[in-house]
């Protein structure tokens, strides 16, 4: 714990922790893969020019499909993210990398609580373009808990090719999944970065109203 405190000292802003859980199975391989990166890219950019949310917003990124379930990048502020280059290959574990992905928040939670830092509700957010190999039910379930809890927002988008019927028992009623329009991943990152920024610009617990939704399809 150390190196968090240390961490949280010269930092001690709440802060707003946002997991992306992506697909990088063999299916997004070529254009999907190489806008996914770009608007990785670009969600840096943004919330890094906005001085408040660099401080506040965290980033966790982990993937499913080329090389199993990974964790690129364990939670930092903007200022440690250096957006990776994600290549695709392989099968869609989605329910392995969700559990990984809500226990790695569980972990950053426990931090900051230790160290006695505020935080936002923590974002979960699912982009795929498949249908899960492996078993997903009980990430489901995980999810539906942690959302009726009020202990995270779980927002899944859907790249064409994924599985709404999956996606809509993992996602919660209130939220369904949304469809991206075609390969708008920049549009979706530049919503991301704004939402994050606005969380980030409110008190803790304050309820904000979202950016509205223009890179999905109705």
């Amino acid at each position: 714990m150390g190196f968090e405190k240390a961490e949280f000292g010269v930092n001690p802003e709440p802060r707003c922790p946002c997991v992306l859980v992506l697909d990088t199975s063999g299916s997004m391989g070529g254009a999907p893969i190489t806008e996914l990166n770009a608007g990785i890219a670009e969600f840096h950019r943004a919330v890094s020019s906005d001085d408040l949310a660099a401080k506040r917003v965290e980033i966790a990124i982990v993937t499913f499909g080329d090389g199993g379930v990974q964790l690129v990048q364990d939670f930092v502020t903007m200022d440690c993210f250096r957006p990776p280059q994600l290549t695709e290959g392989g099968l869609t574990p989605m329910g392995e990398a969700l559990r990984l992905a809500l226990s790695k928040l569980a972990e950053r939670k426990a931090a900051y609580q230790q160290a006695g830092i505020d935080y936002y509700r923590p974002w979960v957010f699912l982009i795929t373009d498949g249908v899960p190999t492996d078993e997903w039910q009980s990430a489901a379930s995980m999810v539906r808990a942690a959302e009726a809890g009020k202990n995270l927002s779980f927002f899944a988008v859907a790249v064409q090719g994924a599985d709404i019927a999956v996606l809509s028992q993992i996602a919660p009623p209130q939220r369904p999944p949304l469809a991206l329009q075609g390969l708008r991943f920049a549009d979706l990152f530049q919503w991301l970065s704004r939402s994050l920024g606005k969380v980030s610009q409110s008190k803790v617990d304050e309820q904000v109203s979202l950016p509205p939704v223009g890179w999905a399809v109705v």
